[in-house]
């Protein structure tokens, strides 16, 4: 069954929660070519007045709002049509817990927002959430899906795989590792399974799941055109950026270590380049589930994704020696 977006929602308010992040300044700009009102909820507005360009005047408003504190929620969601939940986290820094953003956070907004009238609700999950999972991230995102299906029956539920775009924390990551590095680690043998998906593609699925009616209540699994070993992920990274690094495959126990030693760097001064549970993530494909006819894809939303190949070189650049200047210095 074929998702079509339509243009009855529009003009309508819609509530972005984290829509200052890589995902939400993506989704307000599809919101905001959709014909919608968007009001961008984040903690600290002054970091967020780039968005207002992404639409016409007056058409994008940024409100403070903490996703820790009911009453600005709630204010958050006063008058809304609509909301979506794009708030997430990699790891855990500070009151920024798995439990806390994933879960309570996800509670939260969805019961708010059924309390406050709002119409149709889009939660942003991830493929591989599953409450038997070992890793916390995926254990989490699986309670935050429970979490807003109990507050909000009819919520969309949407699941990406490694998310993609000029501003990743994947591809960005390796390509700077690999100025850097003799060598790029082949966590587990490098075999794990992925299936990028384009942030512009994510957010336009946003949109559309807001505007059709048979979305309500499904899940939507998110990947790309075609599906890579992590192993080609970086060999892809090392060609485009014109450098040469050893792979080294790093068994999963050994990653574990590192990751344990790599944790007693203080959050403070450096983002962790590796957790432990993201060792455990990686002992997972990330590819979506053909096998459940009852989880829908792009497709459903007549989305054809893009592909790494067609995007991500674009941004590499500088990450060549040379940067843009390098084919004219061979």
């Amino acid at each position: 069954m074929t998702v079509k977006m339509t243009a009855k929602m529009a003009a309508k308010i819609v509530t972005v929660f984290g829509g200052s992040g890589f995902v939400g300044r993506h989704t307000v700009r599809a919101l905001a070519e959709a014909g919608y009102r968007v009001r961008v909820a984040v903690r600290n507005p002054h970091t967020a007045h780039f968005l207002r360009p992404l639409g016409v005047v007056g058409q994008v408003e940024i409100v403070q709002a903490n996703i820790r504190d009911e009453a600005s929620v709630t204010r958050a969601l006063d008058g809304a049509d609509a909301a979506v939940n794009l708030v997430g986290i990699l790891f855990e820094k500070g009151k920024q817990t798995f439990q806390a953003v994933h879960v309570d956070a996800a509670a939260r907004i969805a019961r708010l927002a059924q309390e406050s009238g709002v119409s149709h609700l889009v939660h942003l999950s991830a493929i591989g959430a599953d409450p038997a999972a070992h890793a916390k991230y995926a254990q989490t995102k699986a309670e935050g899906e429970k979490q807003v299906r109990d507050a909000f029956p009819n919520a969309v539920v949407l699941r990406p795989s490694i998310i993609f775009g000029p501003e990743d924390n994947f591809f960005n990551l390796f390509a700077s590792l690999a100025r850097v590095l003799p060598f790029l680690p082949l966590i587990g043998g490098g075999h794990t399974r992925f299936q990028p998906v384009f942030v512009g593609d994510v957010a336009d699925a946003v949109a559309a799941s807001l505007a059709a009616d048979q979305a309500a209540g499904r899940v939507f699994e998110l990947g790309g055109p075609r599906m890579y070993s992590f192993k080609e992920l970086l060999q892809f990274i090392l060609t485009h950026t014109g450098r040469k690094r050893l792979l080294i495959p790093i068994p999963f126990a050994l990653a574990k270590f590192e990751a344990l030693v790599l944790a007693l760097i203080p959050k403070f001064i450096m983002d962790p380049l590796l957790t432990m549970d993201q060792v455990e993530l990686l002992k997972r494909d990330n590819v979506v589930n053909v096998s459940d006819d009852a989880i829908g894809t792009l497709a459903d939303f007549a989305i054809t994704p893009l592909s790494v190949e067609s995007v991500v070189p674009s941004y590499l650049v500088p990450y060549r020696r040379q940067g843009q200047y390098e084919e004219l210095a061979d």
